[in-house]
């Protein structure tokens, strides 16, 4: 009975996230997240061996699609200036989160979620504000560069949380190093490769498939990745990362090639991940005294630290762009979740803390999206008035 519940709840929820998203203008993975908790705490979600697995996937696959996203070749041309203030914006992000956690006696674990940047939901502003608006083109150039450090962190803090400080962790550490040098050495090769032998990428992802051959090698890198990953006990979320990222450095002439693997991603595999973290989150939590005040504090110290290291930029942006920037870079709800998910896996947080880190991550969107509507009301505003 347990399992024709959770196969009733998640096609009810499946349908209905979309239009309740585009009603309350609040992105679907929250939506998802919340109903998740709903229906948990009414009993039609259940721990079901098979549901958490297919949720794994369905995070891995999350991480495969941030991959495609991140293109290597802007790192070689971009403006050495921006870049240079980009690394100083992270530096001051990972400064003002290890403050705050000692001042406020948080657990050291937020160290590493504070700072935590995505481009999820910045890719999902495009849709709203174009892709001629500098601050939010400016906010992905340095939210790719911030997911690569997160999701490094993210690796060495599953196995730091996984194996403890000792040999093993060591080990696992050495094996991290060893795959991100051999997976340099790999991306240069197939530079040259691809250098020499232009028209091997269309043979390898012809422009007429009727074979689906571009989805099939990516499935493949997937779960190639996943496979190798899981040999040297690794985070298999950087695996899966890594295989986007190989799709999109060397693939860029399949222009709908992301479309794809986004379409049966945020269709099927991703919006059971993000049901299954809501029912992972306990509703009677809330209740739990210290909860939602964590939770605010949490959002206001990743506010203030994003808005106060924007200042980085203020010789690029205007106040008002500086402003919608830093809001931006607010939502990271997928590495944060990861993190979170696996802290409490481990057993390193308790439910609490879990609790008010699901409760943040939520916040934080809807406070990053509203903020950012408001703030271009108001910039639109003055224009006319003056």
């Amino acid at each position: 009975m347990a399992e024709i519940n959770i196969l009733f709840s998640i096609s009810v929820i499946l349908f209905l996230s979309p239009f309740l998203s585009r009603y309350l203008r609040i992105p679907t993975p929250s939506i998802e997240i919340v109903l998740g908790a709903l229906l948990a705490y009414y009993g039609l979600i259940s721990d079901f061996y098979l549901f958490e697995m297919i949720a794994h996937v369905g995070f891995f696959y999350l991480m495969f699609m941030a991959g495609t996203e991140v293109d290597l070749k802007i790192f070689i041309k971009a403006d050495k200036a921006i870049l240079k203030k980009a690394v100083i914006y992270l530096i001051f992000l990972y400064i003002l989160a290890t403050f705050s956690v000692l001042y406020f006696d948080l657990h050291e674990i937020l160290i590493i979620i504070a700072p935590t940047l995505s481009v999820g939901l910045i890719l999902a502003l495009y849709k709203d504000y174009g892709k001629n608006a500098p601050w939010l083109n400016l906010s992905m150039f340095v939210g790719t560069i911030g997911e690569l450090v997160s999701i490094s962190l993210l690796t060495f803090a599953g196995a730091a949380l996984e194996f403890g400080i000792g040999f093993e962790l060591y080990k696992a550490v050495a094996y991290l190093t060893l795959l991100l040098g051999g997976m340099i050495v790999i991306f240069k090769f197939f530079h040259v490769i691809f250098w020499w032998y232009p028209g091997l990428k269309t043979y390898l992802m012809p422009y007429v498939d009727k074979e689906e051959q571009d989805l099939r090698l990516s499935m493949a890198l997937f779960f190639l990745m996943i496979g190798i990953m899981l040999v040297l006990h690794l985070e298999v979320a950087f695996g899966a990362f890594l295989a986007g990222i190989f799709i999109a450095t060397f693939f860029e002439h399949k222009e709908d090639l992301p479309h794809k693997i986004s379409s049966f991603g945020f269709g099927f595999l991703v919006p059971i991940f993000f049901i299954y973290i809501g029912s992972t989150f306990k509703v009677a939590n809330l209740f739990q005294e210290g909860v939602v005040q964590t939770s605010f504090l949490i959002v206001a110290i990743m506010l203030f630290s994003r808005v106060f290291s924007s200042f980085v930029f203020y010789k690029n942006l205007d106040k008002f762009d500086i402003l919608r920037f830093a809001l931006s870079q607010s939502m990271p709800l997928t590495l944060m979740i990861a993190i979170a998910t696996i802290a409490f896996r481990s057993n390193s947080i308790d439910a609490l803390l879990y609790s008010a880190l699901l409760l943040s991550a939520i916040f934080e969107v809807i406070i990053g999206m509203i903020g950012i509507k408001v703030i271009t009301f108001l910039q639109s505003n003055i224009r006319k008035l003056n």
